[in-house]
């Protein structure tokens, strides 16, 4: 279930014994004064999906660029957002697994399908910016996915489930302890024929289902090294494949993980981490004439690499009962291109693209956290980054002749981003009420595939801008949590931000015509570019009621976003594309002793904007989920799932001309459960 501002399980330690959790530090006390949500075991692992994405909608203002899964989306409009803060496909909250930021180096989306659930313990999602001590990047808030502990896996679990469309849902792990340590090895695979992403009534005869084939295997070790120290190691392996529903579309990513992080629970807490991500991304590009009689590919992306080089270091000095202090430092480099080949005669590619560079960060941080008086938390934080931007390049040359059509490089750029987050939370009286309000600053440096990578939707056509400045946040947020029993939460909060600087997808033209970086164009020809602002208001209501076996939690955001534009973009005082004013999630599950499990989960997302001119509406939808698990003997149990079982049209994209792209239909599924994988902590 979903509760907002519900800290972690606590871990029992008993002076001389050794303690193994897996986890970071002790959550800090100055998390408190934050607007903060969890997703915790039971829910992770008990939904219609089995994806992380629809887990996470349940947390409100939580969104990615379209609506569509990893099944069928664009790998590149995955990104995370929250607090209407959208209209790009990057993201504008920092994800983290395991304290290891998961964002794609070059791009900035989230490889989803890369995260089985089943394999986390706890979500974290902060909202706000600013995050301190977890990293830059985090504009919107921070997404904290955290792997499950030697108490919440069983020593082996498998799963097999088959669904509409021919597809397969398969999961297996084991775990064991031994030593003080414990270590699991996990598997899943995902594969189907997939349906037709255009709608019926826009289809023509070369639209086709897009299939999908998705595998990922991870592994951790955590290991004792003194009696209140340990060494966590994990790897993470996965593949991705999709199309997007015309011949000549696919897309594919596949990728690999590594890290150590030492943690330390001494009187001097400590973590140290460093970790390597490795990325290849490939995409095809294909455009449906008038009729959709015929598809014509427009652009091959056969090779985006990226590596993501990174480390950090945080130390918690014991300075007393009432003060808290962390200090640190964190690093980051991105080095990424992508390499294309494009204008196609007669089908075949005539030019050849290769453009890229290298980003890095380095950054210190400071934190103190005071309680002066029962019930009263004082927090600030803050730091400094140095960020650079450097080796940018673009390469063009015809393929038959070998002849240099452009070799340019870009100036190296570099500056300095002071930011940070202030806070305060009081619990009067009995302490079931507890008001808190914020304050913060955020950045985030733009990613590789927005200086450097220009890409096409349908008939549209969006070119990269190698000049784009940094993203700068500013904001306050307030709030009541309202706790009167163990078993019911109830908390409230309003929220402002403004966002300068904020990269945007900007129409500059309209085909048909031909277009700098892109060629020809017969849909709307876009760039990148830094809007002036984009400002956010709103509130935000969580709830979560337990009564004996029932459950029930409920997530409401209403948004209020405006883009202030100058330069190209002047006069676009709208809604920023793909932000829905309001969203709603709730759900209700029933358990009953001896295992037989159900709920259901209803979800609404109000009408956004396509473009960035607020010409094409994407309709509301509301959508109905359900899952029911029961146990036959001893170990085994029947598992129904059924996603949007009500079958509603979820509109996710608008291409030229008034082309209308869905998300998953009604989706049905049958499986066999072995193990208790779906265990609490």
């Amino acid at each position: 279930m979903v509760a907002a501002g519900a800290p972690a399980a606590a871990q029992v330690d008993t002076p001389g014994a050794i303690v193994v959790t897996g986890a970071s530090l002790p959550r800090a006390d100055g998390e408190v004064a934050y607007d903060e949500a969890t997703i915790d075991r039971d829910r992770l692992t008990a939904t219609a999906s089995d994806r992380i994405e629809d887990i996470l909608g349940d947390v409100a203002g939580f969104a990615q660029y379209r609506r569509s899964d990893s099944r069928s989306a664009q790998p590149t409009s995955q990104g995370a957002t929250l607090r209407g803060l959208g209209g790009n496909a990057a993201s504008r909250a920092l994800v983290t697994l395991d304290g290891v930021p998961f964002t794609d180096p070059f791009g900035g989306w989230v490889t989803y399908s890369a995260i089985d659930p089943q394999r986390l313990g706890l979500v974290s999602v902060t909202r706000g910016g600013g995050s301190g001590a977890a990293g830059p990047g985090a504009l919107a808030g921070t997404i904290d996915l955290q792997s499950a502990g030697p108490a919440q896996l069983s020593p082996l679990w498998a799963d097999v489930a088959y669904g509409s469309r021919n597809s397969l849902d398969t999961h297996a792990g084991v775990s064991t302890t031994a030593g003080g340590g414990f270590a699991f090895l996990t598997a899943s695979y995902a594969r189907g024929d997939g349906f037709v992403p255009i709608i019926g009534a826009d289809r023509g005869p070369v639209d086709e289902a897009a299939p999908y084939e998705q595998a990922s295997v991870a592994a951790r070790a955590v290991i004792p090294v003194g009696d209140r120290t340990e060494l966590q190691a994990s790897a993470l392996g996965f593949y991705d494949h999709r199309t997007r529903g015309l011949p000549g579309s696919p897309n594919s990513t596949k990728g690999a993980d590594a890290s150590l992080r030492l943690v330390g629970r001494g009187d001097w807490g400590y973590e140290a981490l460093a970790y390597v991500q490795f990325r290849d991304f490939a995409a095809g590009f294909s455009s449906a004439n008038a009729a959709r009689t015929a598809a014509t590919v427009t652009l091959d992306q056969y090779t985006v690499p990226s590596t993501g080089l990174g480390g950090k270091i945080e130390i918690r000095p014991p300075v007393g009962d009432r003060l808290q202090i962390r200090i640190g430092a964190d690093a980051r480099r991105v080095s990424g291109e992508s390499d294309e080949l494009y204008t196609y005669v007669a089908g075949a590619p005539t030019r050849q693209r290769a453009a890229g560079g290298d980003t890095l960060t380095v950054g210190a941080f400071g934190e103190a956290t005071a309680r002066p008086v029962d019930g009263l938390t004082l927090t600030a934080s803050g730091r400094i980054d140095r960020w650079q931007i450097t080796d940018g390049f673009l390469r063009q040359q015809t393929l038959v002749t070998e002849s240099v059509l452009t070799n340019m490089r870009d100036t190296d750029r570099s500056g300095w981003r002071p930011t940070g987050r202030g806070g305060v939370a009081w619990k009067p009286g009995d302490g079931a009420v507890t008001v808190r309000a914020a304050a913060y600053l955020g950045w985030r440096l733009p990613t590789l595939n927005e200086l450097y990578r220009l890409y096409r939707v349908g008939s549209d056509a969006i070119a990269a801008n190698p000049n784009l400045s940094p993203e700068r946040l500013r904001g306050i947020d307030g709030g009541v949590d309202y706790d009167p029993l163990p078993n019911l939460h109830i908390a409230a909060t309003l929220f402002a931000n403004r966002l300068d600087d904020a990269i945007a997808n900007v129409t500059l033209g309209i085909g048909p015509g031909s277009f700098p970086q892109v060629g020809v164009v017969t849909g709307r020809y876009q760039m990148r570019e830094n809007l002036r602002a984009i400002t956010a208001k709103g509130a935000e209501l969580d709830a979560r009621l337990a009564l004996g076996r029932w459950a029930v939690s409920a997530s409401y955001a209403l948004t209020d976003a405006r883009v202030r534009a100058d330069g190209a973009a002047l006069g676009l005082d709208v809604r920023p594309a793909q932000t829905a004013k309001n969203s709603a999630s709730a759900t209700l599950a029933w358990q009953q002793p001896a295992g037989i499990r159900l709920s259901t989960t209803l979800r609404y997302v109000g009408p956004q904007f396509e473009d960035d001119q607020n010409t094409e509406t994407l309709h509301h939808a509301v959508t109905l989920d359900a899952d029911a698990l029961i146990p036959i003997v001893r170990g085994f149990a029947v598992e129904l799932r059924g996603e949007n079982v009500t079958n509603t049209q979820v509109d996710t994209a608008i291409t030229s001309p008034d082309i209308i792209e869905r998300a998953s239909p009604r989706t049905l599924w049958i499986g066999l459960r072995y193990g208790e994988a779906r265990k609490g902590a």
